[in-house]
């Protein structure tokens, strides 16, 4: 009697848990809206450190699964970007990353503690935010167009456009979803053609307790801490509390709230072996696009990292290098187009549509672009403004 009434309550726990989230192929469809980043930057982190692709898929998918279940919504869980590419690049040791995510997870809790969060949330104008996510999505349309779509092989430009046909046709279509079709295919196409582009890196277990000194913690600020900090303030935290009042009215999740589980994954991920991550406005646009609407599919996602963890181990990136990068451009490029889209309700306003492509502009071609487009947006909104009251307060007085 006692084992039927736990396991009764058991249920009913569960149920409350996820009272408002779906798991129905809208929420499949939408769980992988976001590969077309997720899956090259994870490839690229375990290929240049030789972490254990095992550990990490399994702290990755267990972050996507609390995401969905805290926010209810498709808040997705990505790898930080500027921490990957630094990685990828210049070839830094697991040790000196799993630092930097720590460092960048006390950094932002620290400024999330001191109110700077709230802060800039209330002077940041809209025109800044539309003009940082304009810019996130050039960035993600050149890359799928410089990175992910060029091929050898003249199949994989037929895989494209067939793709892109199928998204275009399907897109909105909640019977149907587009990724339905698209991620299967891309899967069958992969095993037929991509099995001999696959590389088994050595792996090893990497978790903080052994990377933690004075000299990695050090780096980890300096090189990666820094850069990726100003990208995060922009794209993670204020881009996507915009995004979320955008795409969910009445669900809308608060700047600091963002940041604070932010800064928890970045603190706590570095003790189990995984990779530092973010929240992103480009990765929920993904979901979004591709059909999700509840935290159905951030949860999916990580049911499905960690299931590829758990059976695969340390072979688990071979299932993800066999998916097609060309497939892969395609699905960054709609999740670009969404981000592109929001510039809309700023497009009557002149000086919000200038300000705009500005921050924009900035963010694609400088160096801590996004910091550097987000002050400078945030002065010449105010600097308009002022000028716009001294020139009204003069003609009253004319007149």
């Amino acid at each position: 009697m006692n084992f039927y009434k736990t396991m009764a309550t058991a249920i009913q726990n569960i149920h409350l848990l996820t009272r408002d989230i779906k798991f129905d192929r809208n929420e499949l469809s939408g769980a992988f809206g976001d590969t077309g980043t997720v899956i090259p930057l994870l490839i690229g982190i375990l290929l240049a450190t030789g972490m254990d692709a095992g550990i990490v898929f399994i702290a990755y998918g267990v972050m996507q699964i609390l995401t969905g279940l805290i926010y209810r919504i498709p808040m997705p869980v990505q790898p930080l970007k500027a921490v990957a590419v630094i990685v990828i690049t210049q070839k830094l040791s697991a040790d000196i990353m799993l630092c930097g995510g720590l460092t960048i997870g006390i950094l932002m809790l620290i400024l999330t503690a001191l109110g700077v969060i709230d802060i800039f949330a209330k002077i940041i104008p809209k025109a800044v935010v539309r003009g940082i996510q304009f810019g996130l999505g050039l960035q993600l349309i050149m890359l799928a167009i410089k990175e992910y779509i060029p091929s050898e092989r003249f199949s994989d430009y037929i895989l494209v456009f067939i793709s892109f046909l199928i998204v275009i046709m399907l897109l909105g279509n909640r019977r149907i979803p587009p990724a339905l079709i698209l991620i299967p295919a891309g899967i069958v196409y992969g095993i037929i053609f991509n099995n001999s582009n696959v590389i088994n890196p050595q792996s090893h277990n990497y978790t903080i307790f052994n990377a933690i000194t004075l000299d990695n913690m050090v780096k980890g600020f300096f090189i990666l801490a820094l850069p990726q900090i100003s990208l995060s303030l922009g794209n993670s935290i204020y881009a996507t509390s915009q995004l979320s009042e955008d795409l969910f009215a009445g669900k809308s999740i608060p700047p600091k709230k963002i940041a604070l589980t932010y800064a928890f994954m970045n603190i706590v991920k570095p003790f189990f072996g995984g990779i530092p991550v973010c929240h992103g406005s480009g990765g929920m646009a993904g979901h979004y696009t591709f059909g999700a609407r509840t935290g159905g599919s951030v949860i999916i996602f990580g049911l499905f990292m960690v299931a590829t963890g758990v059976m695969f181990g340390t072979k688990g990136i071979k299932v993800l290098q066999m998916f097609p990068m060309p497939l892969l451009g395609v699905i960054l490029c709609f999740e670009a187009f969404t981000l592109l889209g929001l510039i809309s309700d700023v497009i009557s306003n002149k000086v919000d549509l200038k300000i705009s492509l500005l921050v924009a502009a900035l963010s694609v071609v400088l160096p801590y672009g996004y910091i550097i487009g987000m002050i400078t947006g945030i002065g010449v909104y105010y600097m308009m403004k002022l000028k716009k009251a001294t020139t009204l307060s003069a003609n009253a007085n004319n007149n």
